[in-house]
């Protein structure tokens, strides 16, 4: 009887993870498409250095979440068969989703950034 319960979670954490796992690349290629319209968009007014390095530092942030997480979800796309490996594979997934969510916020926050920024200066 435990080992059937045991089984039923591992089935219902494998859903779950597939799940967790279209949320983490959506995400990816949403951040890979808003980054690359933004930041195609050409040089706007000239900022102050500091708000240009938070800026760049936001960026290099969000890229470097976005990295991460893309590994993550990259060393998920093969399933173990083993039920210690599918607990790695499932926490791998679940290390993706943190990740790409850590790439949306700075994303988010340079976003806000630039619009207290116009609102302030403009």
């Amino acid at each position: 009887m435990l080992k059937n319960h045991l089984r039923r979670d591992l089935q219902w954490l494998k859903r779950q993870a597939r799940k967790d796992r279209r949320i983490t690349v959506a995400i990816l290629g949403g951040l890979l498409a808003a980054w690359t319209h933004q930041l195609s968009g050409g040089p706007g007014a000239s900022p102050s250095p500091l708000l240009l390095a938070l800026s760049a530092a936001l960026v290099v942030g969000s890229g470097g979440a976005w990295l991460v997480s893309a590994y993550f979800v990259t060393r998920s796309l093969r399933a173990r068969r083993e039920p210690a490996g599918e607990l790695r594979w499932v926490a791998r997934i679940r290390l993706g989703k943190e990740w790409a969510f850590a790439s949306l916020s700075a994303y988010v926050a340079w976003h806000l950034l630039h619009f207290v920024t116009e609102l302030v200066m403009g």
